[in-house]
């Protein structure tokens, strides 16, 4: 693979891949930054299927007016209050090969103040 920023990416995600696995009862979070919007999901590996999702794209959350970094954390709130909704309330965290920093580090926090532990 050439080295490039989405090969070093994938190349590190495959490693966390190995390790973070989510269940019905402890789902993995993912996280997928685009330039523009982010995305987080619980899915449960063992069946294959999202539990819950949640995006910037979102009326409830791209209303509001701020920074990627605010609307970050804003996105892991609205994903905690849906999770806590459908009776999850701890994950596993997958940061999919983004540093944990910035938006990313934003939507964790976020998610850890609307009750999700992990």
């Amino acid at each position: 693979m050439a080295n490039t920023k989405i090969a070093r990416r994938t190349r590190i995600k495959r490693g966390i891949r190995k390790r973070v696995s989510g269940t019905a009862e402890r789902p993995r979070l993912s996280v997928f930054r685009s330039n523009k919007e982010i995305y987080a999901q619980l899915i449960d590996d063992v069946a294959g299927r999202t539990l819950v999702a949640a995006s910037s794209t979102e009326k409830a959350v791209s209303t509001e007016a701020g920074t990627k970094v605010e609307l970050s954390a804003k996105v892991g709130k609205a994903l905690a209050e849906k999770a806590l909704a459908a009776g999850i309330q701890a994950v596993v965290f997958d940061r999919n090969g983004y540093l944990y920093h910035g938006r990313v580090k934003a939507l964790a926090e976020g998610a850890r103040e609307g009750g999700l532990n992990f």
